[in-house]
C-alpha cells in the first residue's frame, strides 16, 4: 500500500498554509489575444505545514510521522480546516439502475460551477439522504472511506435526489524527502518549508 490511513497532529493541520491549485496554459496570439487551455481536470491542493509547528513537542510528532511515511513514499490524510465539510450536498439523482455514487462537493456562483470529487470522507461523520430522508448504513447503503463511493443496496428510484452530510480529508503526501530544520527555528516557532501535495485518485491504492 502506498497510502496510510492516518492523519497529522491536529494542531499542525490547523496552522498549515495552502489550498487548491490548477494548471492553465496561456498562449498569446499574434493579435495579442490570449488562448487559455485547462490542463487538469481536477484541482491539486498544496500545503505547507511548517506554519503549524510552534514547539519542540509538535516538531517531534511531525518528525516521527515523517519517518514512518518515509518522506514522499507514503500518502496520508490531511484535514484542511478551511474546507472540510459537506452539508446536505447533492451528489446525484437516482435513475432506478445506478447504485454507486461518488461523494462530491460543488462550488458555484453566477459564473458557473465546479465539481470536486471527495475521496476521503471521515468515518463516523457520514449521513446519507434520499429526498431528504436519512438512510441507515449497512441497511440501505455502504460507504468506502478510501474512495468516497456510496453503494446503495437498492438503486435510488428515478428522480430521487441523493444528498450527503459529512466531514472529509484531503489525500496528500510530503513533497520533500528531507527535513531541513534547525533547533533555532523550532525554538523561535518559525520552522520553514515542509510542503504537502494532494494525491490523484490513481495514486491512492
Amino acid at each position: 500500500m502506498s497510502f496510510h490511513d492516518v492523519r497529522l497532529p491536529v494542531d499542525v493541520e490547523r496552522g498549515a498554509k495552502g489550498g487548491p491549485g490548477f494548471n492553465t496554459s496561456i498562449a498569446t496570439l499574434q493579435s495579442g489575444k490570449e488562448q487559455r487551455n485547462i490542463n487538469w481536470a481536477q484541482q491539486r491542493c498544496g500545503y505547507d505545514i511548517s506554519y503549524g509547528i510552534g514547539s519542540k513537542q509538535l516538531y517531534r510528532q511531525v518528525l516521527n510521522f515523517f519517518y514512518v511515511r518515509q518522506g514522499k513514499a507514503y500518502g496520508f490524510r490531511f484535514k484542511d480546516w478551511v474546507d472540510y465539510q459537506l452539508t446536505a450536498e447533492a451528489i446525484g439523482t437516482g435513475n432506478g439502475v445506478e447504485n454507486e455514487f461518488q461523494i462530491t462537493k460543488t462550488y458555484s456562483d453566477a459564473g458557473g460551477s465546479y465539481v470536486r470529487n471527495i475521496y476521503k470522507p471521515v468515518s463516523g461523520t457520514v449521513q446519507v439522504y434520499l429526498n431528504g430522508v436519512l438512510q441507515t448504513v449497512t441497511t440501505h447503503y455502504t460507504i468506502n472511506h478510501s474512495t468516497g463511493i456510496i453503494t446503495f443496496v437498492t438503486p435510488p428510484s428515478n428522480g430521487v435526489v441523493v444528498t450527503v452530510t459529512c466531514e472529509f480529508d484531503v489525500p496528500v503526501r510530503f513533497d520533500t524527502d528531507s527535513l531541513d530544520v534547525t533547533l533555532q527555528w523550532i525554538e523561535a516557532g518559525q520552522v520553514q518549508g515542509i510542503p504537502l501535495i494532494e494525491l490523484r485518485p490513481e495514486e491512492l491504492a
